[in-house]
């Protein structure tokens, strides 16, 4: 999802930094919350992993240029099933970061929308775990359904703040509109895909119980609430 350079441009990137700040501020609350709960070093572990694990995601897997952005396969429920609200967030944001620096310095003007589009999404879906997901279940037992309506509450995250930015840059004229409903067709079929995921790591998961008290998991991965 990473938008396309020009989209949006000039004095609307101000939008962008506002809500990048935004973004970026409720990660903060949120690592130091789970610091409070789980501790600085399990934070840190487990903000390392997702952090190679995202960098690892944009550079790595296949992605495609589709309409006002990319494709990506983010697996971003994967991450918060395994290690947590907080660490996937920063995961994601640190890792779109390296990504920029290292490889791809003309999306770094973006990295506003872009850390936009995928933090608050994955926090809106971290909303809709607690209520789909029971208290007494373990993350590494959810059902295909469950993950389903996670992958799709993140997905659809994406391409709801994908098109907002790309309507907010460039209006609403015809080609315009032509390149976000390829986008969205494009980037929904990824829901086919992450929930299979989610099941097939969270099913290796299972044999590494004896890592639970380590702090490179969240600890719901294996207990329940």
């Amino acid at each position: 999802m990473h938008i396309e350079p020009g989209v949006v441009s000039g004095a609307k990137m101000v939008l962008a930094y506002a809500t990048a700040t935004g973004a970026l501020g409720l990660t903060a609350k949120l690592a130091v919350d789970t610091i409070k709960t789980n501790g600085l070093a399990s934070l840190a572990s487990r903000s390392l992993i997702t952090t190679g694990a995202v960098f690892s995601f944009f550079q790595l897997l296949p992605h495609q240029p589709v309409g006002v952005s990319e494709v990506h396969l983010i697996l971003g429920s994967t991450l918060f099933l395994l290690f947590g609200r907080a660490p996937a967030m920063i995961g994601l944001a640190v890792g779109l970061l390296l990504q920029g620096l290292f490889f791809v310095p003309s999306d770094l003007p973006q990295y506003g929308m872009n850390v936009t589009t995928l933090l608050l999404p994955l926090y809106a879906m971290s909303l809709l775990a607690a209520r789909i997901i029971p208290k007494g279940t373990a993350y590494k037992d959810i059902t295909y359904t469950q993950a389903l309506k996670l992958s799709t509450s993140f997905q659809a995250g994406i391409v709801s703040w994908v098109t907002f930015w790309a309507l907010y840059g460039q209006g609403f004229g015809a080609e315009n509109l032509a390149n976000v409903a390829s986008f969205g067709v494009a980037y929904m079929s990824v829901i086919l895909l992450e929930p299979l995921a989610d099941l097939a790591i969270l099913a290796v998961a299972k044999t590494l119980h004896r890592y639970k008290d380590s702090g490179f998991f969240t600890p719901r991965l294996f207990a329940t609430a």
